[in-house]
């Protein structure tokens, strides 16, 4: 069974426009230079095909992989989030106790998660540790660096 993918609105145009792209000006521009290269004789001692078809098949399991994230996903109706609760889309700021580090963190889906702009996939194991828990908790989370506790600082949407 696929797994069911979290996203808003507005992640889920960003996909379809990016699936878009890829299948309407990636794809033929691929193609065409497979065409180039095979054109130019020889294709068992032909580096430019052999590239070619090499990304296209990049393309293609690129392709597929949208459509079944696309297949699966699911908008967020944000309305029926709870605030008082971290849950997905939850703007959660929280303090790491041992260096006393203030962060500020977007939970989100798969798909939208982008570290640079402070948003984190629910799948994380920050993420997941933080999941329900409300203001004022201490959650000693599990991280590559060890076992980390953090405070929960505020919770917003």
């Amino acid at each position: 069974m696929a797994k069911i993918s979290y996203v808003t609105k507005e992640g889920l145009k960003k996909l379809n426009d990016e699936l878009h792209r890829l299948t309407s000006v990636e794809r033929p521009r691929i193609s065409q230079q497979i065409a180039e290269a095979r054109d130019k004789g020889d294709l068992s001692e032909n580096a430019e095909y052999d590239a070619a078809k090499e990304a296209q098949g990049l393309l293609e399991l690129r392709i597929s992989r949208l459509q079944e994230t696309l297949m699966n996903s699911r908008i967020i109706d944000e309305s029926k989030l709870d605030s008082s609760s971290i849950q997905i889309l939850s703007v959660v700021k929280i303090k790491n106790q041992k260096n006393n580090a203030t962060m500020s963190y977007t939970i989100v889906g798969e798909s939208e998660a982008d570290l640079k702009v402070g948003k984190i996939s629910i799948d994380t194991p920050i993420a997941k540790g933080l999941l329900g828990k409300k203001v004022g908790d201490v959650v000693e989370i599990q991280v590559p660096a060890g076992t980390i506790p953090f405070e929960i600082i505020d919770i917003s949407r």
